[in-house]
């Protein structure tokens, strides 16, 4: 070991081949991020033993529909033998999980909601995990459920692996006119539908749908001898339903309430008309107070009007959220295509102009409406954002690492070139985290046909391995400069025996941090965090016994200030017989300051 680092340190070729391989590593690791060898995601998924259906039909759809919406879903999912049982929430939400904190489980109480909760068996007991289920099911269910009533929509909702969020892609669209909101949220959803990997778009906005409003008109009531409250209560009564009596009974203490409402066929109106509404009430007759039987058509008016959708607010600004998920893939690439595609399509009907300044969230838009003027702002939320944050923090954290290593070593070593060294070997670890993760994605694509991610975890290991490879620049730097110092050994020497002693425990080092990092390389959320630290480790042992000697040789701060020479110095007859290098320089300009 020591000949070979010695042979290098005194050929410049071989020390230039080193730094160029060095730097062709350096700058093809970080480029396989932008070109895709590598993806990146906040956290990878994760295989459980239960997922949620969530199902919204029109806004008007009654109980009946959503049922039948439901029950379609139920009838297909028992087909699947990794399903043990599932439970039905009709027009209510399911009882509160992880995911559903932020999804508004608690406030469904409307006919058009529902929600199936599935439980699977274990996983550690089947072959396919819950996120592959869902990727095989999801088309299959949406193409023969979606279809029975309008506007339905089925997402399926899995346990979230970090933070939850109201969706994986979340777009919110603010501006003050309700009908701009709505034509841009519809654009907006068409493009998320035409992006690969976003599945389950919705818009959370309600339906318009006619109503009619049935109203008494109190003339022809009171000529007809029927009272207002007469009339009102019997068309609740028929239509609604309420108690009209109390039972008692010998079992309870409290009386017991007497429901009276028209059955489901004959309240039910066969067509969405007013015309099918007036012949409905034409059925249903009252009796006046001369026992005569009165229509209710006759005495009733029919006003239609539009619905009035419910209005969502945020930071005291008009908005319309549109949401969709990330089926198998980072959320990353999709959201980049999609703010592309809108960019392009949306410039047809709209200025379009990207938001820019220090307070402002990446990705955002500004529309302005080229036959109106009116503007309307896009803005990019949920797990995509909490991702941009992460990673925006942990970049952070690394470089104020750097920064604070940095100046550590300058108040050490007293020299900002060894402190760059030592800087260097730190940062150099990326190569071997970024070619970790091409090569396990690799392997995992052969095995399972799902992608390897570069995560937040891997982050996290990333900058754990600075203290790591750090310390073995040190050693290095360390033992070199004490051999020199108190030795008298050449520069080069020293270099090299140097490595060649302290190769062992660094690489034993570095071997302990594998194994003990192999557990971690097969959690579904902290793999990242494994792979990061075991090929981490392999590339910092690299550059710091081939790369970290060339730099130190490179440099005089390796030589010390505080060399003295000595005539009974053992080898002093090595440093007089120095002329071609900086050893010589050393030795002449410390002797002078001696004398």
């Amino acid at each position: 070991m020591e000949k070979l680092i010695l042979s290098i340190l005194k050929n410049p070729r071989k020390k230039l081949f080193v730094i160029l391989i060095v730097l062709a590593s350096m700058g093809g690791a970080v480029m396989m991020i932008p070109t895709k060898l590598v993806l990146a995601k906040m956290l990878p998924g994760k295989s459980a033993n239960t997922y949620t259906i969530y199902i919204d039909t029109a806004t008007n759809a009654s109980i009946e529909e959503t049922q039948k919406v439901t029950t379609c879903v139920v009838e297909r999912l028992k087909k699947e033998k990794e399903i043990t049982d599932m439970e039905v929430y009709l027009g209510q939400g399911a009882p509160l999980d992880y995911a559903g904190l932020v999804k508004g489980s608690a406030l469904k109480s409307l006919k058009n909601q529902a929600e199936i909760v599935i439980n699977l068996t274990d996983k550690h007991h089947r072959d396919e995990p819950s996120y592959m289920l869902v990727h095989r099911l999801r088309p299959e269910i949406q193409k023969g459920c979606g279809s029975l009533t309008p506007n339905t929509s089925i997402r399926f909702t899995e346990m979230p692996s970090g933070p939850p969020t109201l969706a994986t892609i979340v777009v919110e669209l603010y501006a003050k006119s309700d009908k701009l909101l709505r034509r841009a949220s519809v654009q907006v959803s068409d493009i998320l539908g035409q992006t690969e990997g976003l599945v389950d778009i919705d818009i959370m906005n309600d339906d318009l749908y006619t109503k009619y409003d049935i109203l008494p008109d109190k003339e022809k009531v009171i000529r007809s001898g029927l009272g207002v409250d007469q009339v009102n209560q019997i068309i609740y009564l028929a239509f609604q339903g309420m108690p009209v009596a109390v039972k008692n009974t010998q079992n309870q203490q409290d009386q017991v309430p007497i429901f009276v409402r028209l059955n489901n066929e004959t309240r039910t109106v066969a067509f969405d008309s007013k015309e099918a509404l007036e012949v409905k009430l034409s059925s249903l007759r009252l009796m006046n107070q001369m026992g005569m039987m009165v229509p209710l058509s006759e005495v009733m008016i029919l006003k239609e009007s539009e619905s009035s959708p419910t209005i969502y607010r945020k930071n005291l600004k008009k908005m319309v959220t549109v949401t969709a998920e990330c089926d198998m893939v980072s959320q990353v690439y999709p959201l980049l295509e999609a703010r592309d595609r809108m960019i392009n399509q949306l410039s047809v009907d709209y200025e379009v102009r990207k938001v820019e300044g220090i307070n402002t969230y990446m990705f955002d838009l500004e529309l302005k409406d080229k036959k109106t003027g009116e503007e309307l702002l896009v803005r990019w939320d949920g797990e995509m954002k909490v991702s941009l944050d992460t990673f925006r923090d942990l970049g952070g954290a690394f470089i104020a690492a750097l920064v604070l290593m940095f100046l550590l070593m300058v108040v050490y070593y007293k020299s900002f070139a060894l402190s760059g060294i030592v800087l260097a070997g730190s940062f150099l670890s990326i190569i071997g985290v970024i070619v970790g993760h091409w090569v396990t994605d690799k392997i995992q694509l052969y095995f399972t046909e799902t992608n390897f991610f570069l995560t937040a975890t891997s982050l996290i290991g990333f900058i754990s391995l600075m203290g790591i490879s750090a310390r073995s620049s040190l050693l290095l730097i360390d033992f070199s400069r004490s051999l020199i110092s108190e030795k008298g050994m050449e520069k080069k020497a020293a270099i090299a025996h140097a490595t060649a002693t302290r190769a062992k425990p660094i690489m034993l080092t570095a071997v302990a941090i594998i194994l003990g990092s192999l557990l971690l390389a097969t959690d579904p959320i902290f793999g990242g965090l494994g792979i990061a630290l075991i090929f981490g480790s392999m590339a910092a042992t690299l550059v710091s016994l081939f790369f970290i000697p060339v730099l130190m040789d490179n440099t005089k701060a390796m030589l010390p200030d505080d060399y003295c020479f000595d005539e009974d110095m053992p080898a002093k007859s090595t440093w007089c017989t120095l002329t071609e290098n900086i050893g010589e320089l050393f030795y002449l300009r410390r002797k002078e300051e001696c004398e």
